[in-house]
C-alpha cells in the first residue's frame, strides 16, 4: 500500500473540500508515491512524535493540526521547529499528512467521538454546513436505467445521511432529431423522434460532482446524453459543526461534571451552570468551538462542552445553558482513536499487517499550577 492508496481511502471518509476553506489540509511533506511502513498518530507532530515514528519504523505521520498553516517564507533549521522537523521528515523519507477542519466536520470525526466518549446516544451533527451539493438530473432510456444509476452510485452520487444510492425517477418522453452526421442510439438520423426515457435525479457532493458526471456519461448510451446540474441551497446533512445528544437517563450537575473529568481525564477544567439542575441534552464541539454556544442554547442543549472559551462568552451563557471549556487537547485528542480504527479496518479488508501507532508523547501544553 503507497501512501497515496492511504490518503484516497481516508478521504472518503473525511474529503479535503469539505476542510474550512482557509485550512490546509491533506499532504504536508513527502513522497505519497511511497510504500507505507507503518502509521503514527497524532494531534500535531513535534520531535519525540518524529523520533518516535523513526524508532517504529513508521514512514506516514498523520497528524490532526497541519504543520504548515502560514506560507513558508524560509525554512531555517538552526532556530526555527518547523523548520528542523521539515529537515527531518525530508531526510528520512518520512510522509506527513494532515486532517484539520475535515476531520472536524466529518461524521465519526472529532466531535462525534467526543460525544460517544463521555456516552451519548442519538448523536447529530450540532450545525449541519452549508450547501456544498448540487442536483444532477439526467435522461436515460428505460432499457439503460439500471446501468447508468450504478455507474452513479458508484462514482459517489446519492449519498443523503446514512443512506446510499438515493434518486428520484420519472418517466416521461423525449424527442431529437439528428443531422445526417448523428449516430442515434435509437431512431434514424435526420428523423424527427420521439422516445420514452426516464429523469434522474441525484444529489451530489460538489469534490465529487466531476467524477460523478463523467461515469454517468462513460455509461450513458446517448451519443450526446442530456443533462442538467442545479446549485442546492439547502444544508448539507453528511457533514457538520459540532454534535449533539443525550444520556439515557439525566445526570445532576456534579455527577455530569465528574464524568466529563473521569472521562476525558481532565486534571482541570472551566465552567458556568445553566439553567437546568438535570443534565439530559448535551451538545459538543471539539477544539475552539465558542462560536457555537447559541447554537448549543437554541437546540435545548442542557450542556455545551468545547474549548478555548473567553470569559466575555462564559458571561453570557451563565445561566443559559452549563457551559464547560474542557481545553482543546482534550476535546480533540479522542478522535485519533476513530482515525485507528478506520485505517485498521482498511488493511484488514486488503489483507495487510501494517502497525498503526498513536503517538506515546501526545499531551496538553498546557500545565496547572496548583498551591
Amino acid at each position: 500500500m503507497t501512501g497515496k492508496e492511504l490518503i484516497k481511502y481516508l478521504e472518503e471518509w473525511i474529503p479535503k473540500a469539505v476542510a474550512w476553506q482557509k485550512d490546509n489540509v491533506g499532504l504536508q511533506v513527502g513522497n505519497p508515491a511511497r510504500k507505507v511502513s507503518g502509521v503514527l498518530l497524532c494531534l500535531e507532530l513535534t520531535e519525540k512524535t518524529l523520533k518516535q515514528a523513526l524508532r517504529q519504523r513508521c514512514n506516514f505521520i498523520f497528524s490532526h493540526h497541519p504543520l504548515l498553516f502560514q506560507p513558508l517564507k524560509s525554512i531555517n533549521t538552526f532556530n526555527d521547529k518547523n523548520s528542523r522537523l521539515i529537515e527531518l521528515l525530508i531526510k528520512n523519507d518520512l510522509t506527513l499528512y494532515s486532517a484539520h477542519t475535515n476531520l472536524d466536520y466529518a461524521k465519526d470525526g472529532v466531535s462525534f467521538e467526543l460525544a460517544k466518549t463521555i456516552g451519548l446516544s442519538n448523536i447529530k451533527f450540532l450545525k449541519k454546513l452549508d450547501s456544498n451539493q448540487f442536483k444532477l438530473v439526467v435522461f436515460v432510456p428505460e432499457t439503460h436505467i439500471d446501468k447508468v444509476s450504478e455507474a452513479i452510485f458508484n462514482a459517489g452520487g446519492g449519498v443523503i445521511g446514512e443512506y446510499k444510492k438515493c434518486s428520484f425517477s420519472a418517466s416521461g418522453s423525449g424527442t431529437f432529431e439528428g443531422s445526417e452526421n448523428s449516430n442515434p442510439f435509437t431512431g434514424n438520423a435526420g428523423k424527427f423522434e420521439k422516445v420514452n426515457e426516464i429523469r434522474i435525479e441525484v444529489l451530489v457532493d460538489s469534490w465529487k460532482l466531476k467524477s460523478v458526471i463523467a461515469a454517468m456519461l462513460k455509461n450513458h448510451p446517448y451519443e450526446e446524453p442530456a443533462y442538467d446540474v442545479y446549485p442546492l441551497a439547502n444544508e448539507n446533512v453528511n457533514y457538520g459543526i459540532g454534535a449533539i445528544g443525550e444520556f439515557e437517563k439525566p445526570l445532576s450537575q456534579k455527577e455530569f461534571l465528574e464524568l466529563l473529568e473521569k472521562k476525558l481525564g481532565l486534571q482541570n477544567f472551566r465552567y458556568c451552570s445553566g439553567s437546568n439542575n438535570k443534565i439530559k441534552t448535551v451538545a459538543v464541539c471539539g477544539g475552539s468551538g465558542a462560536e457555537y454556544i447559541n447554537t448549543a442554547i437554541s437546540a435545548n442543549a442542557d450542556a455545551y462542552i468545547t474549548a478555548d472559551v473567553k470569559y466575555h462568552s462564559f458571561q453570557d451563557a451563565e445561566g443559559k445553558i452549563l457551559l464547560i471549556d474542557a481545553g482543546h487537547f482534550e476535546t480533540e485528542i479522542h478522535s485519533l482513536k476513530k482515525v485507528k480504527k478506520y485505517i485498521d479496518d482498511y488493511l484488514k479488508t486488503i489483507n495487510l499487517e501494517i502497525p498503526v501507532y498513536a503517538a506515546k508523547d501526545s499531551s496538553n501544553p498546557i500545565k496547572f499550577y496548583k498551591i
